[in-house]
C-alpha cells in the first residue's frame, strides 16, 4: 500500500448554516460554501426511516438513546482516526475505554479489509466537492482490488443488514460523482468496511448498475433538499 499524490484535493472547513453542517472550501475556489452530503441525505430522510428513529428513541427513553448515539459517535471518531493514521503509516493512541475498543475495531478493518486489498491512496479524509452542489470528506479513495473505488469506514453497535444501509450507498456514490466532475475520473465502484462493536466485520460493496442506480437515487435527494431550502 502505497501513497500517490495524484489528484490535488482542496483543503475546507466547516461552516453550519441555518442548522445545517456546510463545507466551505479553501483555495482557488474559495467563496463556495456547499451542503455536505450528509446534510442532503439526514434532511431528505424518507418519513417511515425518521419514524423509526423516532420509535426507537422513545422505547430506550430518550436520555438513553442520546448516551448510546454519543458514546457511537466516540467509538466511530477513534475508530477513523486510527484508520487515517494507518494509512499514513502513522500512529494513533487512545487510551480511554472507547479508544481501546475501537482499536479492535480497526485491526479488525485492517486486517479484513485494507491488507493485501488496498495498493495505492489517492485520497485519505479527502474533501471531494461537485461544483456548485455539494461537498464532503470521503475516508479513502484508492485501489481497492485493483479497481478505483470509493472507500468508507463505519463502526456500527450491531451487525447490519444490506437493506438497512441505503444512504450509506447514497453517499458513496455522491462522492463518486463528485471525483469524476472535478477530476475527470470514471468511478463505478464503492466499498463499505464496517465493523461492529463485538467485533463482527462486515464489507458491502456497490458496482455496476446498483451503484449507477444509487447515483440517480442521490441526485433525486439532492434536487428534494434544494427545493425544500432554497
Amino acid at each position: 500500500m502505497k501513497l500517490v499524490h495524484k489528484y490535488d484535493y482542496p483543503s475546507s472547513t466547516r461552516a453550519s448554516i441555518k442548522g445545517l453542517r456546510h463545507y466551505s472550501l479553501t483555495g482557488d475556489i474559495h467563496g463556495q460554501r456547499l451542503p455536505s452530503v450528509t446534510t442532503v441525505l439526514g434532511q431528505t430522510q424518507p418519513k417511515n426511516k425518521a419514524d423509526s428513529l423516532q420509535r426507537w428513541r422513545d422505547k430506550v427513553g430518550h436520555e438513553e438513546a442520546r448516551r448510546i448515539t454519543q458514546e457511537a459517535a466516540a467509538r466511530g471518531t477513534s475508530m477513523h482516526l486510527y484508520l487515517e493514521k494507518y494509512c499514513l503509516g502513522e500512529g494513533y493512541l487512545d487510551l480511554t475505554d472507547v479508544g481501546n475498543q475501537a482499536k479492535h475495531m480497526a485491526e479488525k478493518i485492517v486486517d479484513r479489509g485494507i491488507d493485501n486489498r488496498l495498493t495505492e491512496i489517492y485520497g485519505n479524509e479527502a474533501t471531494l466537492y461537485y461544483p456548485g452542489l455539494y461537498a464532503g470528506s470521503v475516508d479513502l479513495v484508492g485501489q481497492h482490488d485493483g479497481t478505483m473505488t470509493i472507500i468508507d469506514f463505519k463502526q456500527t453497535n450491531k451487525p447490519k443488514q444490506r437493506e438497512w444501509i441505503g444512504d450509506y450507498f447514497l453517499q458513496m456514490a455522491a462522492y463518486g460523482m463528485a471525483h469524476d466532475a472535478v477530476y475527470d475520473t470514471t468511478i463505478e465502484k464503492g466499498v463499505i468496511l464496517m465493523c461492529s462493536k463485538d467485533l463482527y466485520y462486515q464489507e458491502f460493496v456497490i458496482e455496476g448498475e446498483e451503484y449507477r442506480t444509487a447515483k440517480h437515487d442521490f441526485l433525486r435527494r439532492l434536487d428534494q433538499f434544494y427545493k425544500e431550502n432554497t
